[in-house]
């Protein structure tokens, strides 16, 4: 099954307002920056957003922050965006802070089909307010539901056109969970190939969770925090 859109635009066909869309990388490493500007582009707003993180002030999510499509961001680590701070503080923003392995097993839980679990990590503290907790063998447990999202956009380094994918590096951190737990995967690739160029034992996230692909043209990596080696 050939799952190759032309663009961005019309590999996020049917993405409408008050949808939730999961959107994978690792600080700016791995992240959909194409498929984040043709969300932009489209206007759709009142959006909900899984993502680790929302970007630096210049790059990533940020883009859709300033034009205030995002009702409610859902992250870990959110520290280099100032955009995202100003309008969290004045209340324009709702925001879910997770523990960042919370997090990470949250979306890992809804693409497996696991509509929750208990975890140590926030008992006692305001992240387990309203939520059901446990005693397992001394131990206390706060209950977490599984996330899944509407869309979810990732961006590979390599795909076939029957949606295999490989991540490099630390683009693998977040992008082949929220993979599995979107209703329809959008791949980003930056080298797409013919079914059969990927080693099956190198494939990361399998074609069966991903609905679309598309071959990015942005090729600049951007860098969170540049630090240089004093000499």
């Amino acid at each position: 099954m050939n799952k190759v859109f032309p663009d961005a635009v019309s590999a996020l066909a049917g993405v409408r307002d008050g949808m939730t869309i999961l959107v994978g990388g690792f600080g700016l490493c791995g992240i959909p920056e194409e498929a984040i500007f043709a969300l932009r582009d489209s206007g759709v707003k009142e959006l909900t957003v899984v993502s680790n993180n929302a970007g630096t002030s210049n790059h990533g999510l940020v883009h859709l922050l300033k034009n205030r499509q995002i009702r409610k961001m859902m992250s870990s680590y959110v520290g280099e965006n100032d955009v995202f701070e100003k309008q969290m503080l004045a209340g324009e923003l709702e925001v879910e802070l997770i523990p960042q392995g919370t997090l990470s097993e949250r979306i890992r839980a809804g693409g497996a089909g696991i509509p929750a679990f208990f975890t140590p990590t926030g008992y006692g503290t305001l992240v387990a307010e309203g939520k059901e907790t446990r005693e397992f063998d001394g131990r206390h447990y706060v209950m977490e539901r599984g996330i899944t999202g509407d869309f979810a956009l990732v961006r590979a380094w390599k795909g076939d056109r029957h949606g295999n994918l490989v991540f490099r590096k630390t683009a693998r951190n977040f992008n082949p969970m929220m993979a599995t737990a979107g209703r329809i995967t959008v791949a980003e690739v930056e080298h797409l190939v013919e079914p059969g160029e990927i080693e099956p034992d190198a494939v990361h996230t399998p074609a069966i969770f991903v609905q679309r692909v598309f071959r990015t043209s942005i090729r600049e990596k951007h860098i969170e925090r540049r630090t240089l080696r004093k000499r």
